[in-house]
């Protein structure tokens, strides 16, 4: 990933960009700076197959916002909600086990929005919109991941 262009993340509302990333460090950096301007209150859509770096991606996020060890964030598939304190409360999602829309309904998702940063894997699978920061990652060749930024 060309760093110097990850360094600059500012974008416009309903803008696009595109990220190359060629390895999960660089994925965990464009994350991490994306989320060091964050106010306390974004929404984060994460969306992509297994294993495209969902959860390398909500790592980064938890770093720029100030986690220490942001080795601890792991992917709530079981749990479905993790709780971490950054220099905000950070509530992160896993949608992957959940199959119908009253099983996310029943999740309560909307009770954290304004409570904090949250995350939320399997994003494709909310059946409401939300004022959101969407990051789609594509798998590419090798490591290679094509990530899409929409704000």
């Amino acid at each position: 990933m060309n760093r110097s262009r990850a360094s600059s993340l500012k974008q416009e509302p309903g803008e696009t960009r595109e990220y190359q990333s060629q390895s999960q460090e660089d994925t965990f950096h464009l994350a991490r700076r994306l989320a060091e301007s964050f106010l306390g209150h974004e929404v984060v859509l994460l969306v992509g197959e297994l294993g495209a770096g969902k959860t390398v991606f909500a790592k980064g996020l938890a770093a720029g916002l100030g986690l220490e060890d942001a080795r601890q964030v792991c992917s709530p598939s079981y749990t479905l909600l993790n709780i971490y304190q950054g220099k905000h409360l950070i509530f992160h999602f896993d949608l992957y086990r959940l199959d119908t829309p009253a099983d996310i309904d029943d999740l309560g998702l909307e009770d954290y929005l304004d409570r904090g940063v949250v995350i939320v894997e399997w994003a494709e699978k909310l059946r409401f919109s939300l004022e959101a920061i969407r990051v789609e990652i594509s798998v590419g060749p090798a490591s290679e991941r094509t990530i899409r930024i929409t704000r």
